[in-house]
């Protein structure tokens, strides 16, 4: 039935802007993978957990590609990638420099590898659209923990927010700490002018990425780069055959292999195009006057202080001029234009672009936009409520407190208590509260925002909305 109804779908001609970046472009692509390349470790195909022949041949072409001093292939998604580069990275016990707005992979790689997180929380507009992690921000956290063992730092962000990675790189060197980049959205940079530069080109360490979100290639096709001497490599693979399926999809490993040899043949050409489209796109939707699009056309990026670069692939459609919310809007586009966006948050909606849609995709966006922003009552009481940026008050490490017995309180009288579980909302996935930290009356509203707005908040226990896991915070740290 599943197929089926995947079949059915496909059929409508929806226009999907949003991940996998293939954009089921069968024009470009050519023909789906079939089952008969389905296939296990048989002679002549190479083991990925210890390849030597074809899928060595896929990691050097990845490594040629992007600079790096070596890539791994990931069947699993970043997450795979994300949970093995940490353990690889990090001991028990040991202090890591986090961007507070990671996803929660790296969440669950600091909580059951028994890290110690210090955050970094960027500035986030009215919207809740984190801006760019700053170097100076790192440096004052090195400061004040001189014994931190790794960095991470989230660069594109779900919304294509870009941080100086040279600097923080550089930064995090001057005291031989390694960084490592999720870059997830960000396998694509690189290749144009266009775009900004990627993680592995400004020094970072250690970069994962996704091809699949943003680059022709099948959902879980993923690439790991080891770019420094700082990460061990025997520690990596050995960490990567833990987090790695030990039966590995020979279809997803010839969808990447496929994905790298078009950038490689023809990747000038395809970003070219890209290019134009973009352009296009940012000149016709010059017009609108309630719902403004982040970074594009007219809102130029130095109207944002707190954005160090951006990928402009992504197209961030605020509503906070509008009568609209960015659910209402991700509605309108999905029942009117027959366009499917990525992600809706209360004040903005979000789609994502790649090198496989055309030029009619890209039309078709710009002119819906247009349409119902024509259709749209202006809204100018300044919208919603401020969106939290304190990072709540750490009692006991993640790891500490996920093995505590706790009990369901309802949200509305949670303050005041220990979590012991994460709360996200899904998309983006990036905690709301963190086991071992202190529920507030932020949190609190933070949450009820997102549930009002009509978006989906998910907790570790699966209590949500009715109740959160949570404990009295003991004695000791009062």
């Amino acid at each position: 039935m599943l197929y089926d109804k995947l079949s059915q779908y496909n059929k409508k001609g929806v226009i999907p802007m949003h991940m996998p970046g293939h954009k089921r472009n069968a024009a470009l692509l050519g023909e789906s993978l079939p089952y008969g390349i389905d296939i296990t470790e048989i002679d002549g195909f190479d083991d990925l957990h210890h390849a030597r022949s074809v899928l060595k041949d896929t990691a050097d072409i990845a490594a040629r590609l992007y600079g790096s001093k070596s890539a791994y292939l990931l069947v699993n998604g970043s997450t795979g990638g994300i949970l093995a580069a940490v353990g690889a990275s990090a001991r028990y016990g040991d202090t890591v420099i986090m961007a507070r707005n990671c996803h929660k992979s790296v969440y669950n790689a600091v909580l059951i590898n028994g890290l110690k997180p210090v955050y970094i929380m960027p500035e986030a507009d009215a919207s809740g659209i984190c801006g760019s992690i700053r170097p100076e921000q790192l440096e004052k956290a090195i400061g004040e923990n001189p014994g931190a063992k790794l960095v991470i730092v989230t660069s594109p962000t779900y919304e294509g927010v870009v941080s100086d990675i040279k600097a923080i790189s550089d930064a995090a060197h001057r005291h031989n700490i390694p960084v490592l980049v999720d870059s997830a959205h960000g396998a694509h940079l690189g290749f144009s002018d266009f775009f900004p530069g990627g993680a592995v080109e400004n020094d970072a360490d250690i970069v994962i990425m996704s091809l699949h979100k943003t680059l022709p290639a099948l959902t879980q096709c993923a690439l790991a780069h080891l770019n420094s001497a700082r990460i061990d490599t025997a520690r990596f693979e050995s960490a990567l055959a833990v987090y790695q399926t030990s039966s590995p999809s020979y279809v997803l490993l010839a969808s990447i292999d496929r994905c790298l040899r078009l950038l490689s043949e023809g990747g000038a050409a395809l970003f070219d195009t890209y290019a134009r489209h973009i352009k296009a796109f940012d000149e016709q939707i010059k017009d609108l006057r309630k719902l403004h699009v982040l970074c594009h056309g007219a809102d130029a990026l130095p109207k944002h202080e707190s954005i160090f670069a951006f990928d402009p692939g992504k197209i961030v459609i605020s509503t906070s001029g509008s009568d609209l919310s960015g659910i209402s809007l991700m509605t309108r586009l999905r029942e009117n234009y027959q366009i499917e966006l990525e992600m809706a948050a209360p004040d903005y909606a979000l789609a994502m672009t790649s090198v496989c849609d055309s030029a009619q995709a890209f039309d078709q966006l710009a002119s819906s936009l247009l349409d119902i922003d024509r259709r749209a009552v202006p809204r100018h009481s300044g919208g919603s409520r401020p969106y939290k940026q304190d990072v709540p008050k750490q009692i006991l490490p993640p790891c500490a407190a996920a093995a505590l017995e706790g009990k369901y309180v309802p949200q509305s009288e949670a303050a005041g208590l220990m979590s012991l579980e994460y709360i996200w909302a899904y998309p983006p996935g990036i905690p709301f509260i963190v086991p071992g930290e202190m529920i507030d009356d932020n949190t609190i509203n933070s949450v009820s925002r997102m549930l009002d707005a009509g978006i989906t908040v998910r907790s570790t226990k699966g209590s949500l909305p009715a109740a959160v896991y949570a404990a009295a915070i003991p004695n000791t740290y009062l």
